[in-house]
C-alpha cells in the first residue's frame, strides 16, 4: 500500500427489502442515520462524497445523482463528489475511490454512500433493466440476464465436480440463519431449513428461488478518514490494509471456464499480499452470493479448498461459525438481498461491526482481526476485493 493510511471510522444500513421509499427518500434516511450511528461526524467535517449506485437512470429515472444524495444527506463536499458504477460492486467502488482520495492527499474525511431502488411498479421493467448489466447486444437476445448465468456456472460446476442441489441449498440455509440475527436483512425473521429450500419453485435449472439473491431496496454508508483523523471519531475502525481488482472478459463468448473465477484469485492474491497475510489468516470474509453457486466457486477461487471441493465445504459447515473461515455473517445477498450500489458497503459496515464485538452471539466472529470483502459484478467477470485489519500496519 501506498500513500497515507485510511480507515473505515463508522457505517450504518438502512433496512433492505421492498421499501415504500423513493431514491431521494433512501438517501435522507441512510444520511440521518449515519450521522446518529457516528455521533461525533460533523457535517463539515465531510470533504467528499463518492455515491456508489448501479442503474438509478432506469430504477428511478434519475441521473446526476451524487448531487442530489448530497443535498439529501445534508453534505456540501467541496474537494471529490462523484458517482460510481460498477453494477453489482458500484458500492465497493465507491469506498475504493474515497480510499484512494484519501491516500493520495486529496481528501481527508470521506463518505461512501451506496443507494438502489430496484422495486418497480412493473416488474418486467425491474427485469429488463438488469438485463443492460450483460452486454445488451450479444448476450441480450440469448436471455443471458443473471439467473441463467449463474444457472449454466451451476450446471458445468455438477457436470465436473458433481455438485449437488443439497450442497446449494447448504450455502442458502447457513446464510438465511445469520440473517436472522440481522435485524436489517430483508429475510430477517424468515426461516429457511434446508428440506423447504429443496422444494421451493425452479428460477433456472438447477436454481431454485432460495438459492438467487432478491431485488432489493436499500441503501449504507460508512465514514473513511486519513490515519491523523481517526482517533477523533472513536469506537474501533477498520483500516484498509489491501485491495485488488480484476477483469478478463465481458462478453459470454469469451468468458473461458465457467467455474475457476482466475479473477478473484488474481483479485483476492493482489489484496492479500498487500495485507501481508494469506487466507488462512483471515477470521471472516464477506463474500458475493448473488447467487449459492457463487458461493460454492468462490470457496475454490480464494484458496479455501481445490477445485470441486467448494459443495463439500458448505456441506461440511466449514464456512460456518467455529468452522475454517465463517463466510458471510451478516447473511450475505441471499440473506439480506441485493440493493447493487448498497451491497458492497453494507459489506463494510459488518466488518466494523464485527470488529467492534457488537454484534448477536449467533453471528459474531470471536475476536477477529482481519477481514476479506469480495464483490463481483456482471457474469463474473469483473472481481473487487478489499482486505480491513482491525489494526494499524506497523
Amino acid at each position: 500500500m501506498i500513500g497515507r493510511r485510511v480507515a473505515l471510522v463508522g457505517g450504518v444500513t438502512t433496512p433492505f427489502g421492498v421499501r415504500p421509499l423513493t431514491w431521494s427518500e433512501l438517501a435522507q434516511e441512510v444520511g440521518a442515520a449515519l450521522f446518529r450511528a457516528v455521533p461525533s461526524l460533523r457535517a463539515d467535517d465531510v470533504d467528499s462524497l463518492f455515491v456508489g449506485a448501479a442503474q438509478p437512470e432506469r430504477f428511478a429515472f434519475q441521473s446526476h445523482v451524487a448531487p442530489l444524495a448530497a443535498e439529501q444527506m445534508g453534505l456540501r463536499p467541496h474537494r471529490v463528489l462523484q458517482r460510481t458504477e460498477l453494477a453489482c460492486a458500484s458500492g465497493q467502488s465507491a469506498i475504493r475511490s474515497a480510499y484512494a482520495a484519501i491516500a493520495s492527499g486529496l481528501s481527508d474525511v470521506a463518505v461512501a454512500v451506496g443507494i438502489e431502488k430496484m422495486n418497480l411498479p412493473s416488474m418486467a421493467e425491474a427485469n429488463s433493466a438488469m438485463a443492460c448489466v450483460m452486454d445488451r447486444a450479444w448476450d441480450g437476445p440469448s436471455g443471458a440476464t443473471a439467473p441463467p448465468f449463474f444457472a449454466m456456472v451451476a450446471q458445468r460446476h455438477m457436470l465436473e465436480h458433481g455438485t449437488t442441489e443439497e450442497q446449494l441449498a447448504a450455502v442458502s440455509e447457513k446464510n438465511h440463519r445469520f440473517a436472522n440475527a440481522n435485524p436489517h436483512a430483508q429475510f430477517h425473521g424468515k426461516t429457511f431449513p434446508r428440506d423447504k429450500l429443496l422444494r421451493l419453485p425452479l428460477v433456472a435449472p438447477p436454481l431454485r428461488l432460495g438459492d438467487c439473491s432478491s431485488m432489493t431496496d436499500g441503501a449504507a454508508a460508512v465514514v473513511l478518514a486519513a490515519e491523523d483523523r481517526v482517533a477523533g471519531f472513536g469506537g474501533v475502525p477498520a483500516w484498509v490494509r489491501g485491495s485488488g481488482q480484476y477483469s478478463d472478459f465481458h462478453n459470454l463468448a469469451h468468458a473461458g471456464s465457467l467455474t475457476a473465477w482466475d479473477g478473484l484469485s488474481r483479485a483476492s492474491r493482489e489484496a492479500l499480499g498487500q495485507a501481508g497475510i494469506g487466507v488462512a489468516d483471515l477470521d471472516f470474509a464477506e463474500l458475493h452470493d448473488c447467487f449459492t453457486i457463487s458461493e460454492i466457486v468462490e470457496y475454490e477461487a480464494l484458496g479455501l479448498c481445490g477445485p470441486g471441493e467448494g459443495g463439500r465445504l458448505a456441506a461440511e459447515g466449514a464456512t460456518d461459525l467455529g468452522g475454517q473461515l465463517v463466510v458471510n455473517p451478516r447473511g450475505g445477498l441471499l440473506g439480506c438481498g441485493h440493493p447493487l450500489g448498497a451491497t458492497g458497503i453494507a459489506q463494510a459496515v459488518e466488518v466494523l461491526d464485527q470488529f467492534s464485538g457488537r454484534l448477536p452471539t449467533a453471528r459474531q466472529v470471536p475476536a477477529p482481526e482481519w477481514a476479506l470483502v469480495h464483490n463481483l459484478s456482471g457474469s463474473a467477470n469483473v472481481h473487487s476485493v478489499m482486505v480491513y485489519g482491525r489494526a494499524r500496519a506497523g
